[in-house]
C-alpha cells in the first residue's frame, strides 16, 4: 500500500512538521494587509530601539561587546557592527528595554513578537537577503511564537513567555538563512531544548533582566540557527519526547503546521502608551477621564480599577506580587497603580514617566497608594477578544467619576494607522536623529519589499553615525 501524505506526516516529529511549514511558505503567501502590518510593527520596533540608546543596561551590554568583540558583519543600532548573534542580542535589548513594543494575547499567555525583529534583521544583513525575505522570515517568527502561545501556555507552570520565543526566533532566522527542512528542524530543536526561562523574571521585585531575558534568548536562538546551518543536530522530539516541552511543562497540545498561514500579525497589537500591554485600555481611560473631567491629583480620595484577571495577576497585585512598592523603572512599568497614578498626574505615559527621579517623587508615590485594583469576572470572560476596564475616581468632596472602555487605539480590533505609528516613531527617535534621518528610516521601512534588507540596516546605521558625529 502506498504511503499517504498523512502517513508521512505522522512519521515526522512536531519539530520536523514545523520545519516543513517554515520551508514551504513564501512572501506571496502573505496578504497585502499582513505585509503592511509587518512594516508597521518593524517601524515601531526600530523606534523603541532608538528610544533606549541611553538606557543603563544597554550601555552595560555595549561595554561588554566592546571588550569581547565580534566579527563586524551585522549593524548595531547607534553605530558600529558586530557578529550577527551579538547584534541580535544588543539590538533586541534596545528594542525591548522601554517596554513599548507590540503584544499578542492568547487566553493564558501574552508575548511580544516584535522581539524577533532584530535577530532576523541581523541575519538578513549577514546573508544579504532582500526586504521580501526579511518580511517573510519575520512573518514566520510571528506565526510560530504566537500560535505556540495560543496552544501551549507556559506561564501557569511558572515559566516565561520567552519559551515560545525560542522556537519563533530560531524558525525566523533559519528561514532567512535559507536552511532546508532538516536544518530548520535542528535549529528549532536546539533552541527550544535550551532556552526555558523562569517566570521569576517578571514577578516580585523586578530587575534589569526583565528587559534582557528575551534578547538573551534571541542571542541563543540565533546562534542555534547558525549552528544548524553548519550541520549541528538537535533533539528532534523537543516537543513530544520524554522530557520535551509537553512532558515537562505544557501537557499535550495539537498544532497542525500544514494548515498554518502567515496572518497572525493581523491579530497583534501596537502599544499606544509606554506601559505594560494589559494596561493599555486603562491608560487610555485614565487619560480620557483626566482630560474630560479636569481631574486634579490633589482632589482625589481614591481610585478603583476593575479589570480582567490577567491584568490583575500580572500588574495589579495578583500572582506576580505587590505592585504598590515601586522604586525602579522595571517595577513602575509593571505596576498598574503607578501607571494609573502617573497618568492622572502628568497627563501622559511616555519614557519620561519612568525617569528614576519621576518615579520617586512624592506626588505619584502618594497617589499610587490610593489606587485599588480588582479582578472582574465578566471582564475576564471577555478577554482576550476585548481588553475591558472600569475606572472610578472618588474625589475629596464625595463626587464619583466613572469611565469604562473595552479596547484602545492600537488593539487589533482598533488598529493604529501608519501615520500614527510614524508619529510614535518620531517621538521616540527625535532625540537621537534629525528629521531628515528619521524620514529616511521611515521611507526605508515603507519600501522594504522593494529593496535589500541590508539597505534598511545601512540607513539606520548611517543616520546614527551622522547624529553621533554632530553630537
Amino acid at each position: 500500500m502506498p504511503t499517504t501524505v498523512s502517513d508521512a506526516k505522522k512519521k515526522m516529529t512536531l519539530a520536523e512538521q514545523l520545519a516543513a511549514f517554515v520551508v514551504r511558505v513564501r512572501y506571496e503567501d502573505i496578504s497585502a494587509d499582513a505585509r503592511q502590518q509587518l512594516k508597521i510593527h518593524t517601524l515601531d520596533a526600530i523606534g523603541c530601539a532608538i528610544g533606549a540608546l541611553e538606557a543603563p543596561p544597554v550601555k552595560a551590554l555595549h561595554a561588554q561587546l566592546d571588550e569581547f568583540g565580534g566579527k563586524p558583519l551585522s549593524s548595531l543600532i547607534g553605530g558600529g557592527k558586530s557578529s550577527p548573534v551579538l547584534a541580535a542580542f544588543y539590538n533586541s535589548t534596545l528594542e525591548r528595554y522601554l517596554d513599548f513594543m507590540d503584544s499578542y494575547i492568547a487566553k493564558h499567555e501574552t508575548c511580544h513578537p516584535a522581539d524577533n525583529v532584530m535577530s532576523i534583521l541581523a541575519a538578513s544583513e549577514y546573508a544579504g537577503k532582500s526586504g521580501k525575505d526579511f518580511l517573510t522570515a519575520l512573518a514566520v517568527a510571528y506565526q510560530v511564537q504566537c500560535r505556540l502561545s495560543d496552544v501551549a501556555p507556559v506561564r501557569p507552570k511558572g515559566f516565561d513567555h520567552t519559551v515560545q520565543g525560542a522556537y519563533g526566533v530560531a524558525a525566523g532566522v533559519a528561514k532567512v538563512l535559507g536552511l532546508d527542512q532538516a536544518g530548520v528542524a535542528n535549529a528549532v530543536a536546539i533552541s527550544g531544548a535550551s532556552y526555558v526561562a523562569l517566570r521569576v523574571t517578571r514577578s516580585g521585585n523586578l530587575s534589569n533582566w526583565k528587559g534582557l531575558a528575551y534578547p538573551n534568548m534571541a542571542y541563543g536562538a540565533t546562534s542555534a540557527a547558525f549552528l544548524a546551518k553548519r550541520g549541528v543536530t538537535g533533539p528532534l522530539e523537543v516537543f513530544e519526547g520524554k522530557g520535551g516541552l509537553m512532558d515537562a511543562i505544557t501537557g499535550k497540545f495539537e498544532l497542525d503546521w500544514s494548515k498554518e498561514d502567515l496572518e497572525i500579525v493581523l491579530k497583534t497589537n501596537i502599544k499606544k502608551y509606554n506601559a505594560e500591554f494589559h494596561a493599555q485600555t486603562a491608560m487610555e481611560a485614565a487619560l480620557e477621564l483626566r482630560s474630560t473631567q479636569h481631574v486634579k491629583a490633589s482632589d482625589i480620595k481614591t481610585v478603583s480599577v476593575d479589570i480582567f484577571d490577567v491584568a490583575y495577576n500580572i500588574i495589579g497585585g495578583g500572582n506576580d506580587g505587590n505592585k504598590q512598592h515601586v522604586q525602579t523603572k522595571e517595577e513602575a512599568d509593571h505596576s498598574l497603580p503607578y501607571m494609573i497614578a502617573v497618568a492622572l498626574i502628568d497627563g501622559e505615559v511616555t519614557p519620561a514617566q519612568y525617569d528614576p527621579k519621576r518615579i520617586l517623587k512624592q506626588d505619584v508615590q502618594d497617589l499610587l497608594q490610593k489606587v485599588t485594583i480588582r479582578p472582574d469576572k465578566s471582564m475576564s470572560d471577555r478577554f482576550p477578544v476585548e481588553m475591558p476596564c472600569r475606572i472610578q475616581v472618588e474625589l475629596n468632596d464625595g463626587k464619583k467619576l466613572t469611565i469604562e472602555k473595552h479596547d484602545y487605539e492600537g488593539f487589533y480590533t482598533h488598529p493604529m494607522p501608519w501615520d500614527t505609528v510614524v508619529a510614535k516613531f518620531n517621538s521616540l527617535a527625535s532625540s537621537h536623529a534629525s528629521a531628515d534621518q528619521r524620514a529616511a528610516i521611515v521611507n526605508a521601512v515603507a519600501h522594504l519589499d522593494t529593496q535589500e534588507a541590508v539597505s534598511l540596516s545601512k540607513v539606520i546605521n548611517v543616520a546614527f553615525e551622522e547624529a553621533l558625529a554632530h553630537a
